[in-house]
Order: C-alpha cells, then structure tokens, then sequence
C-alpha cells in the first residue's frame, strides 16, 4: 500500500480508538471521581505501551535535546488534553464534544502559520474563519446551549494542536513507541499525583470492565495517533479525522440515547466542509510547486 493509504488507515484506526475509549470512559457516569479515573486507565495503558516499547527496543535514551524538548511538550499536551477532554465527556453528550473537536484540522492549519511561518492564503484563511463560526453553532456562546463544559471542550481543542504540532516537528529518528510511552506516563503521573488530594470510589465489576477497555482503545488512539502524523501527506490524510464524528453519532445514539440539535449538525456540517476546503487548497498547492 502506498503510504498516504497507510495513513488514512491509520488516521480512521486512531479516530475509532479515541471514541470508543470517549464512549467508554462517558459509560462510567461519574461514578469514579476524574483521577481516579485517568490514573487507573493510564496504569494499564501505560504499563501495555511500556512492555511493548522495551521489546522493540524503543526506550532509548541518545535524541537530541531539541527531540527531548518536543516529547515533553507533547506529553504536558496530551495531560492537558485528557483532564479537559474527559471532564466535557462526562458531563456533555458525545457527539457535541467530538463535533467540537472536528475543528482540529483548522487550528493545526493556523497554529502551523502562527508558529512555523507556513503560507496559508486568503482562501484557506477565510475557510478558517467560517469554521470557527461554525464551531460557534456548536458551543453558542451567550446562550442557554453554552455551558463550562463547551470550554473544557475547547480547552482540550489546543491542547491536541500543540500536541499535534509539536509531533509533527519531531525528528524522525524519535520511535513512536517511546512518544506514546511518555505521554502515557505523563498522563498517569499527573493524575497520581491528583489522586493523593482525593477519595477513592470502589471499583464495581462493571467500572473496572470499562476502564480496561478504554485503556486498550486509548493504546491505539495513543499509538495510532503518533503514527499518522509521519507517514504520508498530510493534506490526504487529515479529512479522514472527520470519521470520528460518524462513531461518535451512532455511539452517542446507540448507548446514550442522544442526538445533536439541528444547529450542532450544522455546526458541524460548516466545520467538516471548511475543514475539507483548507485540506484541498493545501494539497493544491502541494501540487503546484
């Protein structure tokens, strides 16, 4: 397979992963406290990721102090982007934070010209600006429809752009095993260390059913999501991002009993096609030199 193939499978295999883990961890219906949560999910994630890099001879130690410097950024990022990610899960229906969450595509596009200098023309500008109205429908501010939880959405929105952005500058003699165990253990020691301010729930059958499996899908997410950012061209691969929102519909459907309003499908609708019209101008482009 060529390797913009391998990276829309990749993208479509991460996208999937990161729902059905949103899905599971949502399941839990608050009945173990935050931490609790994201540090028993990163016990068992975090010591699969940390086996399987050993094996493959991934926990090194000779990168550079710049490769260094961007694994940690990534890893703070990705702490981030689980404390705000699954606090909006919790307490919003699915599909509204993952249709959130499609504005990702623009804010790598701005947040590659705002900090790399990359080109980004009017059109795909203006395509940037109409997606951002677009998440507005989503998250209405100044309405009954906006809540804190639209924010926490949000907040987890840069987090995943500085994490996305700082991987994609990573050298590529950095393994993807070692990227995914660091942001893994990150993840867990900040929510440990969380855990001694806090009460601990009893973990049920079922609880602890449903965080083993969203730590097995939150592995693939993790690893998955490493992976596509350096295989192929980005501008093929990324619309296949939008395939997290279709799982998030049935999911949120099927288990939840939800269904977004009008204004966030089209809210959405906005989102995915601006976000599709920046990804064509910059393939285009690509073309064009």
């Amino acid at each position: 397979m060529s390797p913009n193939v391998i990276g829309a499978a990749l993208m479509m295999a991460a996208m999937a992963c990161y729902t059905f883990n949103d899905a599971l961890l949502k399941a839990t219906n608050g009945d173990l406290p935050l931490f609790q949560l994201l540090f028993l999910r990163g016990l068992l994630a975090t010591t699969c990721i940390g086996v399987l890099a050993y094996r493959r001879g991934a926990l090194r130690t000779d990168m550079s102090l710049r490769d260094w410097g961007l694994i940690g950024l990534r890893s703070a990022a990705e702490v981030g982007a689980a404390y705000f990610l699954v606090t909006a899960l919790l307490n919003m229906p699915l599909a509204n934070v993952t249709a959130i969450l499609q504005i990702l595509p623009l804010t790598v596009t701005l947040g590659s010209a705002l900090f790399f200098r990359e080109a980004v023309g009017w059109r795909r500008m203006g395509a940037i600006l109409i997606g951002f109205c677009g998440m507005l429908l989503i998250v209405r501010p100044g309405t009954e429809g906006f809540t804190i939880w639209s924010g926490y959405a949000l907040m987890a929105v840069l987090c995943v752009t500085a994490r996305d952005l700082s991987t994609r500058r990573m050298s590529a003699a950095v393994p993807s095993l070692l990227v995914t165990f660091s942001a893994s253990l990150a993840v867990l020691v900040a929510a440990g260390l969380a855990c001694l301010m806090i009460d601990w729930a009893p973990v049920t059958p079922r609880l602890g059913g449903l965080v083993l499996a969203a730590a097995l899908f939150i592995i693939g997410g993790y690893f998955f999501s490493v992976q596509v950012m350096r295989v192929g061209d980005v501008s093929f691969i990324a619309p296949f991002r939008y395939t997290g929102l279709i799982w998030a519909l049935l999911l949120g459907w099927l288990f939840f009993g939800d269904w977004p309003e009008p204004l966030t499908l089209l809210g959405a609708a906005i989102i995915v096609a601006t976000g599709l019209f920046t990804l064509y101008r910059e393939r285009h482009l690509l073309h064009c030199r």
